[in-house]
This record gives C-alpha cells, structure tokens and sequence, in this order.
C-alpha cells in the first residue's frame, strides 16, 4: 500500500482551494444586485418637474398641513421653509403656538430638530414622521432627482393628457422613500401623481399635485394631496403660499445660527 507524504496532501488542498477561489468571488458578484442605471431622458424629465415644484434659486415658502382621519377632527399645522439647493433646508413650526420655535435644519442627507426646551439637537431621520401623511423629507429635501435613480417605464394617456410614467430608485436607504413610480405630464413637466414605497416594495402613500399657480414667474403646484394607501381615510392636504427668492448665505444653515431665525 502507498502511503502519501502529508506535504503531498497540504500541496493538493492548496491547489484545489486556489482554483476555489475565483469561483468564490465569482458567484459572490453575481449575487450582488446590480446597481441601478440612469437613464438620461428619464433624468432630465425628472430634473425638469423639480424645477416646476421648487425654484433652483435660495427661496422661503409658507406651507399650511391640514391632516384628518376618519372620524377625528383635522389638525392644521403651519411651517416655514428656507431653502438652498437641495442640500440645506430650515423647516420652522410657526402654529401651533404651543411648537413655536422647534425647528429643522436639514445638511446633506443629516437633519435635525432642535426644541427651544432641550439644548442639545435630536438627530432624526427624512423617512420619520413630521405630521399626519408627511414626513420630513416631503418638507425638507423634496428634490427627486439628487436622491433617486430615474427610469421611464412607459406612458399612459389620462384624460386625453399624455404622461411619462418613471419608476425612481433610491440611490440609499437614506433617503425619504426606498421607490418613487412618478406621473410627469409629456408637455409642459407638470408633476401630476407620486407613488411612495418602502424598502420592502410596499406602497405606503399616493400623493396627487394641484392648484397650479403662479408663483416666482412659473406655474407650481400650491397644493399637495397625500393619501395613507394602508389606512383608508387618512390624508394630509399641504397648501404653499407666499413662496419669494431669497438671499441665503450659508450661515444660516448652521446650528449656530437657528436661534437668530424668525
């Protein structure tokens, strides 16, 4: 009987862990999700119903959120939103009077709040809660297509007005909604109906634009409709008024400075 030497057995289990090992990170890459590809028509279509909601430009707008479900009595609540760019955002509770003071302030994707009773800030989340159907990115950062990989998926004709449907993905958890499907209409970018969902593709809320006015020299949407899609009933209107560009120099988006705003 032969009986192999043990630096014969070692040398052969290297060489079959060796040619293992392609394989290994082979299959591993392939299990990997591919990332999400941008489609350019899709990108600037998005980039254009941005800039129909929100100007470009540093801005201040008043937005009025009157919640309500069923069997309840609506709650409003009123807020101040200074804005630059899509990266730094101050959200200031102006009613109910009892909240005066509490306020938001938005830097990248990391927000937050400060309460005139507590001295340090608390950090919170954009995908938290703000008010009834609202979260705090639907106030803080409400630009698409910085935080979302767009992709046209198809058209579809609604009453006689023809939309661009796009299926938006994050591009990380960060952000408000893990998926947008967005209705964009094809002629003039008017954002018409949002689809919000979770990580786990569930469809958490639909939100519909309306009442476009004339606001800083365009055509905006002044009033959001946002339905609860798990509780029947459940809506919060948000009403904007009184939107003006402003000078914002970058102070005011510091933690310092939050106490000198009013």
């Amino acid at each position: 009987m032969t009986t192999r030497h043990p630096r014969v057995k070692l040398a052969s289990f290297l060489a079959a862990f060796s040619l293992a090992i392609p394989a290994m990170f082979c299959n591993a890459q392939e299990a990997e999700p591919a990332a999400p590809v941008d489609d350019p028509v899709a990108r600037e279509i998005v980039e254009k119903a941005d800039l129909v909601r929100f100007p470009s430009e540093g801005f201040q707008v008043d937005i009025d959120i009157t919640s309500s479900q069923p069997g309840q009595e609506s709650e409003l609540r009123k807020y101040r939103v200074l804005s630059k760019g899509n990266s730094n955002t101050v959200v200031m509770v102006t009613e109910p009077a009892s909240e005066r003071g509490q306020i938001i302030l938005m830097k990248g994707r990391d927000l937050w709040v400060f309460m005139p009773d507590v001295s340090q800030p608390i950090r919170i989340s954009l995908s938290q809660r703000l008010t009834g159907q609202v979260a705090n990115g639907d106030l803080a950062r409400a630009n698409f297509a910085s935080d979302y990989h767009p992709k046209l998926l198809r058209t579809e004709t609604i009453d006689n007005e023809t939309y661009n449907v796009l299926e938006l993905i994050a591009v990380d958890r960060s952000v408000t909604y893990q998926k947008v499907v967005y209705w964009v209409r094809k002629k003039d970018n008017w954002p018409f109906k949002a689809e919000f969902y979770s990580l786990s593709n569930r469809l958490l809320k639909v939100c519909k634009y309306e009442n476009f006015q004339t606001m800083e020299g365009r055509l905006r949407p002044t009033r959001l409709i946002m339905e609860d899609a798990l509780k029947a009933g459940n809506q919060s209107i948000l009403e904007y008024n009184s939107m003006k560009l402003r000078d914002l120099p970058d102070k005011v988006f510091t933690k310092d400075y939050l106490k000198k705003l009013d």
